[in-house]
């Protein structure tokens, strides 16, 4: 009853919880406060000691750095697209993913982020990489867009999760899913069959021993080893090899045939003859696979090198053995091996950029060329490695390199608008002012009227800055009226037509940070 009696004495008075004390000294005289201890010992001391302390070092005290400076406040050019007349565009590319063969919606779709990017809705931005995904056509698409959406849910900050586990129930992230080259669009609703238990028995010493009860009818000599092999079988295997074994060559009459020079060794073509016989490459280790793989581009065995594509694909589960096994798939020009190597890669971004061995792969101009060769490099692939790059660290070589390499897999008017503008903003960071300008002027002439920002900005680095503020006075006088426009003149402007330039840019966009804080 006594402690429901001050509660309710409590909340008689005319202010509950008063931050302040009644007196005008701050000092307790009732000898009970509402403030906490440490804030009594604040108030504390004569008035006449406080005013002394504000008097004399008032500036120090509250802003010991000084004031903000305006220059340290300026806006940066940002790294998207940003169309003009955005509704209008973005009205123009739903046009044309409604009426675009099926082949193209996947890049339309990355446009769309590209130009919602500068929006800054994650929500968006995921969307528009669903429907890239929902959309790609090939194994290596596949692969760019499920590890771009990985990253975009940032499950490299999930403590214990494996970069190839598969973390949705659906196949639209799965890494088995992208290496499946068939194309369905609503395939990516279906349950994920990492979640499904499938048990599948094999006995290979079975298959071995009924295979080995068949008649042989040639023996491929390889140094002083003969390997006994069914003729017609090994004729199967390639166009090549059916023209040695029945055509017109000498071959087709021997029984045996000599085989050491042609770089494979005894275990390899013990091999072969065993994969003619099951058709099957899971018998063997992956050594051998590869040097079937070898022997089946050397002799055109279509089939056979499938076969070991999809086997050794299936092996990648680590970064260590992707490096080492994408050289083979590089090489060999296995496309499915190539693209599981580098789903491992990619879905371990962004710890993998801080491999030197793994940039080395992307950054050159001749590792951008070997991957072409095996169908990897992609304006998608490098837009993707650009970004991550951009966020980690934007001024670093890296960075460069990837973006040039970017510039090199444009194809169409945008992506090329994207990649110079991107690498003009990484070279204004990095203070090459000129290299900046210069890619800024040629994302202009691409159409990307957003990028004269740019320039302005390069030429005001460079001390002209009555240039900087004519170009965007003939920007603002021969375009639509945008915020960004009013905002970029600001800053070559000076007293009454800074503020006006400003308030401008404030009514054509409220969204615009830089108003406020100037």
């Amino acid at each position: 009853m006594l402690g429901l009696k001050k509660l309710i004495e409590r909340f008689k008075g005319t202010q509950v919880h008063a931050l302040n004390p009644p007196d005008s000294n701050g000092v307790n005289t009732t000898g009970s406060s509402s403030t906490p201890g440490n804030c009594r010992v604040k108030f504390k001391g004569s008035k006449q000691k406080s005013s002394k302390a504000c008097s004399g070092s008032g500036a120090e005290t509250l802003i010991p750095f000084g004031f903000p400076r305006t220059d340290h406040l300026e806006p940066s050019i940002e790294p998207h697209l940003k169309p003009i007349q955005l509704i209008e565009t973005l009205a123009d590319l739903f046009r044309q993913s409604e009426a675009c063969l099926e082949s193209e919606k996947s890049l339309i779709y990355i446009e769309q982020y590209s130009i919602f990017s500068s929006l800054g809705d994650p929500k968006l931005l995921r969307r528009c990489l669903r429907a890239a995904r929902q959309h790609a056509l090939d194994v290596h698409s596949k692969v760019v867009l499920s590890a771009w959406l990985r990253y975009e849910r940032r499950e490299d900050e999930l403590e214990g999760v494996s970069p190839m586990d598969c973390s949705s129930r659906f196949i639209l992230e799965c890494p088995k899913a992208t290496l499946v080259s068939r194309y369905d669009p609503n395939s990516i609703y279906d349950n994920c069959k990492c979640y499904q238990e499938c048990a599948k028995s094999t006995d290979s010493h079975i298959s071995k021993v009924k295979t080995l009860e068949e008649d042989s009818d040639v023996s491929f000599c390889v140094g002083n080893e003969e390997i006994d092999c069914i003729r017609f079988k090994i004729a199967a295997l390639s166009r090549p090899l059916k023209a040695m074994l029945y055509g017109s060559f000498k071959e087709s009459k021997s029984r045996k045939i000599d085989f050491s020079h042609t770089g494979t060794s005894v275990e390899g073509m013990r091999a072969v003859d065993l994969y003619s016989r099951t058709r099957r490459v899971d018998l063997f280790p992956p050594e051998v696979v590869l040097e079937l793989l070898s022997f089946a581009n050397r002799l055109c065995c279509e089939e056979m090198k499938y076969d070991c594509d999809i086997h050794l694909a299936s092996l990648v589960s680590c970064i260590e053995d992707a490096l080492i096994l994408i050289e083979y798939g590089l090489e060999e020009r296995a496309n499915f091996l190539v693209a599981s190597c580098l789903q491992v890669l990619l879905r371990q971004l962004p710890s993998s950029l801080y491999n030197p061995k793994v940039m080395k792969i992307f950054c050159s101009f001749e590792a951008k060329e070997r991957l072409a060769s095996a169908g990897h490099a992609s304006f998608i692939l490098y837009y993707f490695l650009s970004q991550v790059c951009m966020e980690v660290n934007t001024v670093s070589n890296v960075t460069v390199m990837l973006l040039e390499r970017l510039r090199e897999c444009t194809a169409q008017k945008w992506q090329k608008a994207l990649a110079l503008h991107q690498l003009g903003c990484v070279l204004l960071e990095r203070q090459e002012y000129a290299s900046a300008q210069y890619c800024f002027e040629a994302a202009a002439e691409a159409s990307h009227v957003y990028s004269l920002a740019g320039n302005a900005r390069c030429r005001f680095k460079q001390g002209q800055r009555y240039s900087a503020y004519k170009l965007m006075s003939s920007v603002i006088s021969e375009y639509k009226a945008v915020g960004w426009m009013y905002q970029e003149r600001s800053l070559y402007n000076v007293g009454k037509d800074k503020i006006d330039d400003l308030n401008t840019a404030t009514e054509l966009d409220p969204t615009l940070v830089f108003p406020y804080k100037y």
